[in-house]
């Protein structure tokens, strides 16, 4: 009689194929913290876009910009690591997961979008790029993404750990482009964004995923009224928490500190930083 009484479950996503092949063991360099962030402009002004434009901006599409501009300002922690040599990345990319809700039967996937040079691109240009992206994501008419999914899924389980560490050895440590043998390149940027604000969470730490060698993984969550002090005063406020997974082995408590300066700053001074809403 077996310790456990177990039903083997065959049918799987592609996510949950690549996440079972991405960890070996829980032996890893993650630092992880929380910035709590007043929202009541950020709110005001992404109401006031959403009135003035028609176009549903999200707080996501503001990080990102300001996540590009963080990495830009301090282009140290916009790095990746071959040969356990520091290496900077010359272009700033953001990745967002994507929900892929087409499975049917309450089936889900996930996938991404990734956006570069955001720092140099407006908010109606980051949301009119993101939203095409992913329409195109969900729809499945990415033939690199989806040529890439049908990989995957192909794969034996017992081959999924050393695939993974092989295509990241060939696409990062040697840094060889793999597009001509399906394998996108750069599919994941140098920063990941999930709002896990979207499934009611206020907290949550999302993992560094090795074979990615994404150094900054932020999970958004929800904005939420609370009771905060203003001069003296218990008043309501919106807040937010930003939750951030790095990589210790190059980014520290120094590029954290400047990163979470720049975020708060742009997110609590919105109508000075992103500027007139046309």
């Amino acid at each position: 009689m077996p310790n456990l009484d177990l039903v083997r479950k065959d049918d799987v996503s592609s996510f949950r194929k690549i996440a079972i092949g991405t960890w070996a063991d829980a032996y890893d360099p993650s630092v992880y913290g929380t910035m709590e962030l007043s929202m009541d402009k950020a709110m005001a002004y992404l109401n006031e876009y959403r009135q003035k434009t028609g176009k549903k901006l999200t707080v996501s599409h503001m990080l990102a910009k300001v996540a590009a501009v963080a990495l830009a300002q301090m282009p140290d922690a916009n790095a990746v690591l071959r040969w356990n040599r520091i290496y900077l990345r010359k272009r700033v990319g953001v990745f967002f997961q994507v929900v892929m809700t087409d499975g049917g039967d309450g089936k889900t996937d996930l996938s991404g979008a990734t956006l570069y040079d955001v720092q140099d691109k407006s908010l109606t240009a980051i949301y009119d790029e993101f939203n095409a992206k992913v329409e195109s994501v969900r729809q499945r008419k990415d033939p690199a993404l989806e040529k890439t999914r049908s990989t995957f899924l192909g794969i034996p389980y017992f081959m999924l750990n050393r695939v993974l560490k092989l295509i990241s050895f060939f696409s990062y440590t040697l840094n060889l482009d793999l597009r001509a043998f399906g394998i996108p390149s750069d599919p994941f940027g140098s920063i990941m964004i999930t709002n896990i604000g979207s499934l009611g969470l206020d907290q949550a730490y999302v993992p560094l995923v090795p074979y990615s060698r994404v150094p900054i993984l932020l999970a958004v969550g929800a904005v939420k009224d609370v009771p905060v002090v203003r001069d003296g005063a218990i008043v309501p406020g919106k807040v937010m928490k930003v939750n951030a997974t790095f990589d210790h082995r190059f980014i520290d408590g120094f590029h954290a500190a400047g990163l979470s300066r720049i975020f708060r700053d742009w997110m609590e001074n919105p109508y000075e930083r992103f500027g007139k809403i046309e």
